[in-house]
């Protein structure tokens, strides 16, 4: 390889935009990091910061159960607009939407500190250790979000600082009747800072604290902060808490001096000491080395995109997107916005939509080694899985659970619906947000017995809502939505769609794997679902039912979970519908250029074994300005719409090209693109229970070393065909292969 790759990214001057500061967190709380020598600023959010409203009763999923036999009948008789009306009236409603908290200001007066504007700067942030820095002439400052104390950490240092301090809630989009309260107070260290923000018509409210230890001159109240003049280095401790009631101030404000309490000579490195043992313990698992010209490697990532691509950018991308991914999970899973914003009108209410995006985000997690991501992605399904009896019991009349499309990180309930998007139909959510935690729980040997637990109460659901037959006595699935497309000849609520079958059977089927006590009944149960429908054009029809035409240009692609992330089909076992896969994959137009349609589009082609199809949809994405300066995506072309989903799926689209397998199979270099010649992938986790390193070249030639943890025979494919490959744990394995 040519040298090692860059784990991080700079920029020749700081972010002017909010959606261009570089990111830092911990799976709590995110900080957006601008770098301004003069008006430096940090945005911090926190996950469980969603703005509540007057619940009026429709947060909670719609009473329909009595009148879904209704429904059924009228569905299975022809009436194809007949789900229109299957609803209890209300308006859509969306989810509580998530918002930042304020801003961390930091100003610096002309008349105080002289400063060189004119002297070189930049502002960087390494991936490896979490931490943003920016500097000029003899200012710099530095931050990251501690992993290990939970606590946003800014360090500032000048040979005669002065600075104003203040914490500031005017963000765009915050509401006029949030009621503030500011207070500042001086300490033994300098000075506390604290904000109380209560929002309109609630109980609740939330506290940001900042403590701020100085060292040298001298520190004065300056309400609604304070004035640091003459100082050497000022250290910023910052959190942020949702509350009801009133925080108690007094004891944040002695945690956060214990952190820098004796022994601790220099108390910001052994803060970030701390947070590296966790923090780079995690991102330095999986490296991705493409080969790329040093000299490209050494520039800005404004530079890098604004260029053709290539293998530096696809680095860079690859390491902020595992980067960005780990910094957004904890508490929960990353949100459409990860962890992050700098508006209170985030779009979609910055929230999860489970129904494609969420999945997409974190489809890297289990084979590039951040299992943080899936306990975090297990934390909010298993933290909701109450709410999704609820929606089971009030939708369907059923036992069992039926998950939300949407849901703001609190409620799971299904309220988020409408006529054009009725999102209460869709019952294929729980076997799609289970299968990331089957894969982790394959991957390191050790089933995860809630995951398990839920599993079984999915399959119970279909037990008791399977009960309609065809003519030729197949199950049908009624009502069936394809999320978010709709049929050319009939309205969205129909029969048999695609993703439903294969959610069905992959549920009942892994359920009675798990559950000896009631496999006989599931696995028969699963054995009378119909089989998926080829049509007219050759194509895996989205929705199996004879006569409902599919409607190809769309940006989801629901009708293709069989082939990802299930492995219902591929190429080696099912090529007939492999074919028919490919044949739909190719007829599926882009819609609105949506980012996680054209990564979706990638994920599937690299099953099907399509490296121009890969390479097709990464350049749609390369090549669409979707990335900010600061490497997070957008979610439409040109930068429009801050979104994780790029960002975040496109690791796994690098690793998909390159390895794939299950818990028999392994397959390397499936869809290799032209763009990618040579490199190596370090660290991969299989789900049988090794870990890989592969490495291939420009000359055809490939190379994987294998280190598994479990005695098992797998299947090896490769471009040169398949094989049988016995692994023994603790015994490394090599494997030499033509690459192409």
């Amino acid at each position: 390889m040519s040298g090692t790759p860059v784990h991080g990214t700079w920029e020749p001057e700081p972010a002017a935009r909010w959606e261009d500061a570089f990111l830092s967190g911990n799976g709590h709380h995110g900080a957006l990091v601008f770098g301004d020598p003069d008006v430096d600023r940090v945005i911090v959010t926190h996950h469980t910061l969603v703005r509540p409203d007057r619940d009026d009763g429709r947060r909670r999923p719609p009473a329909l159960a009595a009148a879904l036999p209704a429904l059924q009948d009228r569905l299975l008789a022809g009436d194809t607009a007949a789900a229109e009306d299957f609803t209890d009236g209300r308006p859509l409603q969306w989810v509580r939407p998530f918002h930042p908290a304020f801003q961390l200001r930091l100003n610096r007066p002309p008349e105080g500190d002289t400063h060189d504007t004119r002297a070189p700067y930049r502002r960087a942030v390494d991936f490896t250790t979490g931490e943003t820095t920016a500097t000029r002439a003899g200012w710099t400052s530095r931050v990251f979000v501690s992993r290990a104390d939970d606590v946003i950490v800014q360090h500032v240092t000048a040979p005669h600082l002065t600075l104003d301090l203040s914490l500031d809630p005017g963000l765009p989009g915050a509401p006029a009747g949030l009621r503030i309260g500011h207070g500042a107070v001086l300490t033994p260290e300098g000075a506390l800072l604290t904000l109380r923000a209560r929002y309109p018509g609630s109980d609740l409210a939330y506290t940001g604290v900042t403590l701020a230890a100085v060292t040298g001159g001298t520190v004065k109240l300056v309400p609604p902060g304070v004035l640091v003049e003459g100082a050497t280095e000022v250290l910023l401790l910052t959190r942020v808490h949702r509350h009801t009631g009133e925080l108690d101030t007094v004891a944040e404000s002695r945690a956060l001096r214990d952190l820098l309490a004796a022994p601790h000579p220099a108390p910001y490195d052994d803060l970030l000491a701390r947070h590296l043992a966790r923090h780079r313990t995690a991102y330095d698992r999986v490296t991705l080395d493409l080969a790329a010209d040093p000299a490209e490697r050494a520039l800005p990532g404004s530079a890098l995109l604004a260029g053709a691509g290539g293998p530096a950018l696809l680095e860079r991308l690859f390491a902020a997107g595992r980067y960005h991914l780990l910094s957004a999970s904890g508490l929960l899973p990353p949100r459409l916005t990860g962890l992050w914003t700098g508006d209170w009108n985030t779009a979609w209410s910055g929230a999860f939509t489970t129904n494609a995006n969420l999945n997409l985000q974190t489809a890297s997690a289990a084979a590039a080694a951040l299992p943080e991501v899936t306990e975090a992605h297990a934390a909010l399904v298993h933290r909701q899985l109450p709410d999704w009896r609820d929606n089971a019991r009030e939708i369907f009349g059923a036992r069992g659970a039926v998950a939300p499309s949407h849901t703001d990180g609190e409620s799971g309930h299904t309220y988020h619906f409408s006529r054009e998007y009725p999102l209460h139909l869709w019952t294929a959510g729980a076997d799609w947000l289970l299968k990331p935690l089957l894969d982790h729980d394959e991957t390191h040997g050790t089933p995860d017995p809630r995951t398990t637990a839920a599993l079984a109460e999915v399959a119970l659901f279909y037990e008791d809502f399977l009960r309609r037959t065809d003519d030729d006595g197949h199950l049908v699935v009624v009502p069936s939505y394809s999320p978010e497309n709709r049929p050319s000849n009939a309205s969205w609520g129909t029969l048999n769609a695609a993703m439903d079958l294969s959610a069905a059977r992959h549920a009942l089927r892994t359920a009675a794997d798990h559950h000896p006590e009631h496999a006989d009944r599931w696995r028969a149960l699963a054995e009378r679902l119909p089989a998926h429908r080829i049509n007219a054009d050759g194509a895996l029809a989205e929705w199996a039912w004879p006569g409902l035409a599919d409607t190809y240009g769309h940006r989801h692609l629901s009708h293709l979970y069989g082939v990802w992330p299930l492995e219902e089909i591929n190429p080696y076992d099912t090529p007939d519908l492999a074919e028919a896969a490919r044949r739909a994959l190719a007829l599926r137009g882009a819609e609105n250029d949506s980012a996680h349609g054209h990564l979706h589009h990638a994920l599937v082609a690299a099953r099907l074994r399509d490296g121009a199809g890969v390479a097709h949809a990464l350049d749609r994405v390369l090549g669409g300005d979707y990335f900010h300066a600061s490497l997070m995506s957008a979610h439409y072309p040109h930068r429009d719409v801050y979104n994780a989903d790029a960002a975040h799926a496109l690791p796994a689209v690098l690793v998909e090209m390159l390895v794939q397998s299950t818990p028999g199979r392994l397959v390397l270099l499936p869809a290799l693109p032209a763009c990618c010649p040579q490199g190596e992938l370090r660290g991969v986790r299989t789900r049988f229970g090794a870990s890989l390193d592969l490495t291939w070249t420009a000359d055809g030639r490939a190379s994987a070393r294998l280190r598994p943890e479990r005695t098992h025979r797998i299947e090896l494919r490769t471009p040169s065909g398949a094989e049988p490959l016995d692994l023994a744990a603790g015994e490394d394995r090599v494997i030499s292969v033509k690459a192409r």
